[in-house]
């Protein structure tokens, strides 16, 4: 596993995104593992997750496109510490673009804040993670309405590794359904591959319990 991986798992720890536990996915299904991005909450730690996101996309898109777009609210912050990691390390110039949940009637009207979508634009979407695809169900529609545009890419910072509506993963079904690349920084199997009876600052964060447990869950909602 490349190292900047095994450092982005330990960043997720540190920042307490990434938890282990009960818990119940937007989808509703009981896991014993979450990530919440909402937990990066300094200048310094968006910083760092921008430059991990910017290294996922770089690797597997290039920067042969036009907009980064963040769904509301957690994909706001996400496109715009990526842009600017994107920015920083690449000098490439990308705008960011994310949706209200409200359409706004005064000022700067409409339902999109950022750059605007026009016709022609290459779009990669960013989100925290996804695990049925319903999410990429709500943003299609919101980018289609923009114009002609090709959405060419999602990217998460975690694949949970699981199925989506059927009996492949999420984001299997969402590359066939929607043709769209996918990718993620790291995947679920990486986290439990380097943390699995391995302590991290004096703890094991995955033990024979834990590792039980996600198994069992994958049993049940794995692809097979």
């Amino acid at each position: 596993m490349e190292r900047y991986k095994e450092e982005f798992i330990e960043f997720m720890i540190d920042c307490n995104v990434l938890k282990f536990g009960d818990f119940v996915t937007k989808s509703g299904r009981k896991t014993p593992f979450f990530v919440n991005t909402g937990f990066y909450r300094t200048g310094s730690q968006l910083r760092r997750l921008g430059g991990y996101y910017a290294e996922a996309i770089q690797s597997t898109y290039g920067f042969d496109f036009d907009v980064l777009f963040g769904p509301a609210y957690k994909g706001i912050p996400l496109s715009v510490a990526t842009t600017m990691a994107i920015d920083e390390r690449y000098g490439k110039e990308i705008k960011y673009c994310s949706n209200r949940k409200e359409v706004k009637d005064h000022g700067d009207k409409g339902i999109l804040l950022g750059s605007p979508i026009q016709d022609g634009d290459k779009v990669v979407i960013i989100e925290d993670v996804t695990t049925a695809g319903t999410s990429i169900q709500e943003t299609l529609p919101i980018l289609k309405a923009q114009g002609n545009v090709d959405v060419i890419g999602l990217v998460v910072s975690v694949d949970r590794m699981e199925r989506g509506q059927g009996t492949k993963s999420a984001l299997t079904e969402i590359e066939e359904t929607y043709g769209m690349k996918t990718t993620a920084i790291v995947t679920m199997a990486e986290v439990v591959e380097h943390l699995y009876n391995k302590p991290y600052k004096g703890k094991v964060i995955i033990d024979d319990a834990l590792k039980a447990a996600i198994d069992a869950y994958y049993e049940q909602y794995g692809v097979k």
